[in-house]
């Protein structure tokens, strides 16, 4: 196993500052989306993400792991539950972009990281230090808030936080480089979105290919929003260390909150301007405390 990253580096701030901004600002490509069905959107990010992969593995010459991942079948099957959680996310997410409900993506990206830890906790036996706890439980009380002021659980936020966490625990059970693994999950992805292509074809119920062709260069521009900021990702995390990267990964949500607030304009509401700062709270809590520990673990290899 690669040593774990122990200085930060100028190309990693720019690459994983790259990916974040690009996550950040994705509710306003997503928007032009709107008038599509999400299915479709989905099928596109698929389909056009593969060559883009698919070269940069080329150029990285890692396209024999790749073979190798596909030749085992436990990773494949391990890719296949990647590859459904990830289509998860995605749909959510457009759904809440183009629902008017962004704020929601951005609250299920917020409480990511606690829900990350929680899991494993309970899933891999983790103990938890006494300032993770206290985080867990402020997010938990956010999240109380907002049920209680909707009267209703906030699914689309939850949904976001499910299928991310989820995606990012069985990300850690598959022993592959993160450029393979993308593209090995969008490689099993891969016949069913060309085959939901064809039927949407034959029904005569596409956006691809018809009209003026904006519907067909926004479908396409799908493949680069997907796979850029995806593999930008991967290679900052590997010159930065773990902390800062877990700092970093609070730049997406505050700019999809930003957007939706003052873009969209959805509304803030008394709720959320309850849990909001309880969550940021929390995630203070969080990355001290984690950073602490860092701290603690380079004295004591030293």
């Amino acid at each position: 196993m690669a040593a774990q990253q122990t200085q930060d580096t100028p190309q990693g701030l720019l690459f994983a500052g790259g990916a974040y901004v690009v996550w950040g600002f994705l509710p306003l490509y997503m928007k032009l989306l709107g008038h599509m069905p999400v299915s479709e959107v989905i099928a596109h990010r698929v389909i056009w993400s593969v060559p883009i992969a698919a070269l940069v593995l080329i150029a990285l010459g890692r396209t024999s792991d790749l073979r190798e991942a596909f030749r085992n079948p436990r990773m494949v099957a391990m890719g296949c539950v990647t590859a459904a959680l990830i289509t998860a996310n995605w749909g959510i997410y457009i759904y809440a972009v183009v629902s008017g409900h962004a704020l929601d993506a951005a609250i299920g990206y917020y409480i990511n990281p606690l829900f990350s830890i929680f899991l494993a906790a309970v899933l891999l036996g983790e103990r938890l230090s006494p300032a993770q706890m206290i985080a867990v439980g402020i997010a938990g009380v956010a999240v109380l808030v907002l049920i209680f002021d909707a009267q209703r659980t906030p699914w689309l936020a939850f949904g976001m936080m499910l299928s991310w966490g989820g995606y990012a625990l069985a990300k850690r059970s598959l022993p592959i480089g993160p450029n393979q693994g993308f593209l090995m999950e969008v490689l099993i992805l891969l016949p069913l979105a060309v085959g939901y292509v064809i039927y949407q074809v034959v029904a005569g119920d596409t956006h691809f290919m018809v009209g003026n062709g904006r519907d067909t260069w926004l479908l396409l521009g799908c493949g680069a929003v997907t796979a850029i900021p995806l593999m930008f990702y991967a290679n900052g995390a590997k010159r930065l260390r773990l902390s800062t990267i877990g700092i970093m990964q609070y730049i997406a949500p505050t700019l999809i909150l930003l957007n939706a607030v003052f873009i969209f304009g959805e509304p803030f509401g008394r709720a959320r301007a309850i849990a909001l700062p309880l969550i940021w709270l929390a995630l203070v809590i969080y990355t001290v405390s984690m950073l602490r520990q860092m701290r603690a673990k380079r004295v004591a290899e030293v």
